[in-house]
């Protein structure tokens, strides 16, 4: 990125900086007040875990193919914190080494709160008895392993759109896997989904919070931003999944085909998400903003009709993968 736009970029994260501590009150809970992947799984240090893990083996030994293949997907998502975390650390205005406690502080706690999400579906699914356990940890040890990239490059506006959005696709992902798992007559399954997808949502609205005061200042480049991620297309985190002996990528196209299948997390949704991101930033609405980025705004607000355009003629694969990782 240009030193100059650099320059000004830092100078706004600076800016919105000042807010940091109330918004980590607003958007993040208290460690010792927040739940733990322990308070919903059986407790090994009881007489009765044994029973309480064949009960748990009994609901989930008729949950459907896809939908296991679409938990274990989102499980080595979670799983792969350590890349999201060590690339956050390295957005401009982060600085761990200088300024510890400001926007260093808000990635660390945020990757804190994320970090509970995998460990309780690995846990979960490691006593299913249903998951091929070893085939999901390379999978996981791959995915951190090959990082990934996803169109921001070290630019906070592009890096807090993406997340905006990211977050809020895992909690519909997450909320849709609640729901099924209730259809399923797992309710036990259901509440672990429903916790994780309201942490999701609750990030979800700091990082829209974020946005929404960039925008205030430097909105002709934050327009720009969000459309030159929006013509991207937002990848997933998890766009370079894969299992032993896979390409890089071919396992997440699997995944996504079973999670559009199930109706988890569907083109509708990615542009249902868009809409929403649209309107909540009222972009529409955005003035006093250069020539570039009134046209990057026209693009912006006539792109969710084309988007449907084409998901209308989009089939799915009716065609089921075989995944490693399930027995």
């Amino acid at each position: 990125m240009e030193t100059a736009l650099s320059a000004e970029r830092l100078e706004v994260m600076q800016h919105v900086e000042k807010d940091l501590d109330s918004l980590m009150t607003e958007y993040l809970k208290p460690i010792e007040e927040n739940w733990q992947p322990t308070d919903f799984l059986p407790d090994s240090s009881k007489d009765n875990f044994f029973t309480e893990v064949k009960l748990l083996q009994e609901s989930c030994r008729d949950l459907p193919y896809d939908y296991m293949a679409v938990l274990i997907g989102d499980t080595i998502t979670e799983e792969a914190l350590p890349t999201y975390e060590s690339w956050l650390m390295d957005v401009i205005g982060v600085d761990q080494v200088g300024h510890p406690s400001g926007w260093a502080k808000w990635v660390r706690s945020w990757t804190a709160e994320e970090n509970r999400h995998g460990d309780l579906l690995n846990k979960y699914l490691y006593l299913s008895g249903r998951v091929n356990m070893r085939a999901l940890e390379v999978s996981t040890q791959f995915l951190i392993a090959d990082g990934f990239d996803i169109g921001t490059d070290r630019d906070p506006y592009r890096n807090f759109i993406y997340t905006s959005f990211q977050e809020l696709a895992t909690n519909v992902s997450h909320r849709r896997t609640a729901s099924l798992a209730k259809k399923f007559g797992n309710p036990h399954l259901s509440k672990i989904c429903g916790v994780i997808a309201a942490d999701e949502m609750r990030h979800a609205k700091a990082y829209k919070a974020f946005v929404s005061r960039i925008l205030e200042v430097d909105p002709s480049e934050l327009m720009l931003a969000l459309e030159d991620m929006m013509r991207k297309k937002i990848v997933m985190p998890a766009h370079f999944l894969r299992e032993s002996g896979v390409k890089i990528g071919d396992t997440f196209s699997h995944f996504s085909d079973a999670a559009q299948r199930l109706g988890v997390y569907t083109t509708n949704d990615y542009i249902d998400i868009l809409e929403a991101l649209l309107l909540e930033w009222e972009i529409g609405a955005v003035r006093d903003i250069n020539e570039k980025a009134e046209k990057a705004r026209d693009y912006l607000m006539a792109l969710p009709a084309r988007l449907r355009r084409i998901a209308d003629r989009t089939r799915i694969p009716e065609l089921q993968y075989e995944f490693s990782w399930i027995n």
